[in-house]
């Protein structure tokens, strides 16, 4: 049987992130449309009427029929994170709220608080294998949960200049 490329990503994130995200509180939200299409949003109610966001959207090639021969097509798959803090209870509605927020893991991290661990504001991680793919969620999942994570509870704020 072989999977989509969005399935075997789905697989390899869940592996890489799951036990992390649902310490903190955050569920994958089932939704397999939004699968297919390469989104997958973990979600979590947070204090005061808010909810938090962390989504992986993918930009994958090809279709996965087997581990061996998963990336054969050699086109470069890539995916980007982004972090959402709403008083909606769906991260695509608009909001109003003051303490509202929506920007990516790279732009958090390099362009507010300048630690430039990722070559740009607007990186994309690319992966041609499933090493370089558990490689690449493997680092926005620390930045994730050293940044993202405390950034969206209002733990942990960006320097002010």
């Amino acid at each position: 049987m072989s999977q989509t490329s969005q399935e075997y990503f789905k697989l390899i994130l869940l592996t890489v992130v799951e036990q992390a995200f649902a310490a903190a509180g955050y569920q994958l939200e089932d939704r397999p449309t939004q699968w297919a299409g390469g989104l997958f949003r973990f979600a979590k109610p947070l204090d005061d009427g808010l909810y938090g966001f962390i989504e992986f959207q993918v930009l994958a090639q090809g279709n996965i029929t087997n581990p061996e021969g998963a990336f054969a097509a050699g086109q470069p798959s890539s995916f980007r994170v982004m972090l959402t803090r709403s008083d909606q209870p769906s991260a695509s509605a608009p909001s109003q709220h003051p303490r509202y927020v929506r920007k990516t893991l790279s732009e958090l991290v390099v362009g507010d608080f300048g630690v430039a661990i990722l070559p740009s504001v607007d990186h994309w991680w690319t992966y041609r294998d499933v090493t370089e793919l558990g490689r690449g969620l493997g680092e926005a999942g620390h930045l994730i949960v050293g940044y993202g994570i405390p950034y969206l509870s209002g733990d942990l704020e960006p320097p002010t200049a």
